[in-house]
């Protein structure tokens, strides 16, 4: 097999390589609770204050990449990693301001916006231009890149950890910020879209499915179903996430020790999930993926509600972050699918839109269910219905879909 575009003289598999590299970088941004006591600590300020650093870095991931997806389309991959490049290190550049002002708003503003802007680009670049390379198994290609954002984490953690412990955590954060601009830069610079296919040419190399764009996407009832997906999807395994670790202590009896391994495990079941499923994805088709992902969190989650053993609780949660991960890789590949690749940066980031929502409903209604009856059961069983529910409606649309032009 050729890998070597001649026209752009560009090889597909180090332009894979660099996709990871950027997702691998900003996808450190699930390392946070490794900040979140030095932080505390250090601008003598409450739990919630620094969770709140997260929370909008998420948010502003979700807006900047819906609204800020044509200028990745109008600029083409190189220029758009290389904004999310600088992006995201200022934002940990400023962040180390931030700590030696002693000013937890500038905090915000550094890591949470203008690093939140660099995420959400950085996000949706390298998956655009994977699937116009690799046609042929687009569940693969954003599979891979997406993979790198769910690692981020597992790869980042120790590193900030030896670097606190090491240089401080003010030095740590221009550290960082000098690593990720290391990285990103080379590997935004590497970037490029595949030259465009010519008619006659095969069908392997064609890019398939028709070209819709942004504008004609958000008018079909496809888009919504597929907000609705990914929402629900996120919404109900981001709350599992944000209370992973208290959870099982309480429900499984496990050590706060014995938590944390599981919560790392999680990590790696993540970025793993997201590459595996989606792959999967280009033999059992996107509907069947997606409606795979509602039936088996709405056992698992039920399940959950049935079993306080420490060695099955871990694996139901391994099984629902999966396919947590799963959507977010599958989806991309699902929307070209449905509305080509012409527009593809633009119309996913709209899509995550759902994300920056779901970001805040989660953990929102996972605290308010949880404060309401004391017990994590009750939002065990919200999350199966919601999944069973949305089950049924995915196999109701993949029966009976909609005319082509709805």
């Amino acid at each position: 097999m050729n890998f070597l575009n001649q026209e752009t003289g560009k090889n597909r598999s180090f332009i894979a390589l660099a996709a990871v590299g950027i997702h691998i970088s900003i996808g450190s941004v699930y390392a946070w609770s490794v900040f979140t006591k030095p932080v505390m600590q250090a601008l003598s300020v409450s739990l919630r204050d620094v969770q709140w650093a997260f929370s909008l870095a998420i948010f502003f991931l979700g807006m900047s990449a819906a609204f800020l997806g044509k200028y990745v389309e109008k600029y083409g991959p190189r220029k758009s990693g290389i904004v999310s490049a600088v992006f995201f290190s200022a934002g940990m550049f400023g962040s180390g301001l931030a700590l030696e002002a002693n000013n937890l708003y500038l905090l915000y503003l550094f890591y949470s916006v203008i690093g939140g802007i660099g995420l959400g680009i950085g996000y949706i670049t390298p998956v655009s231009t994977l699937i116009k390379w690799f046609p042929e198994k687009r569940g693969f290609a954003t599979g891979l890149a997406i993979m790198g954002f769910g690692f981020g984490a597992w790869f980042a953690s120790p590193i900030i950890q030896f670097l606190i412990e090491q240089v401080g955590l003010t030095n740590c954060f221009f550290t960082l910020g000098c690593i990720y601009l290391a990285v990103m830069l080379p590997s935004a610079l590497y970037l490029a879209p595949p030259r465009q296919n010519k008619p006659g040419e095969t069908a392997k190399a064609r890019f398939l499915g028709r070209q819709v764009s942004l504008k004609d996407a958000m008018r079909k009832k496809m888009f919504y179903v597929l907000w609705l997906y990914l929402f629900i999807n996120i919404t109900c395994g981001i709350g599992l996430l944000s209370v992973a670790s208290p959870m099982m202590q309480e429900i499984a009896g496990m050590s706060a020790m014995s938590a944390a391994v599981v919560v790392g495990i999680i990590g790696i079941v993540n970025g793993v999930g997201r590459l595996a499923w989606s792959a999967a994805s280009d033999y059992l088709g996107r509907s069947n993926t997606f409606i795979a992902f509602f039936l088996i969190q709405a056992a698992a989650f039920y399940l959950l509600t049935l079993t306080t053993s420490p060695v099955w609780f871990p694996v139901l949660f391994y099984v629902i972050i999966s396919c947590y991960g799963g959507g977010f890789a599958t989806m991309p590949a699902f929307l070209s699918d449905v509305f080509g690749t012409r527009e593809l940066a633009a119309i996913h980031g709209r899509i995550l839109s759902a994300w920056a929502m779901a970001g805040i409903a989660g953990p929102l209604l996972t605290s308010l269910v949880r404060e309401t009856t004391g017990s994590y059961v009750d939002l065990m069983k919200i999350f199966s219905l919601a999944f069973l529910l949305v089950a049924v409606y995915a196999v109701f649309i993949k029966l009976v879909p909609a005319d082509k032009d709805d």
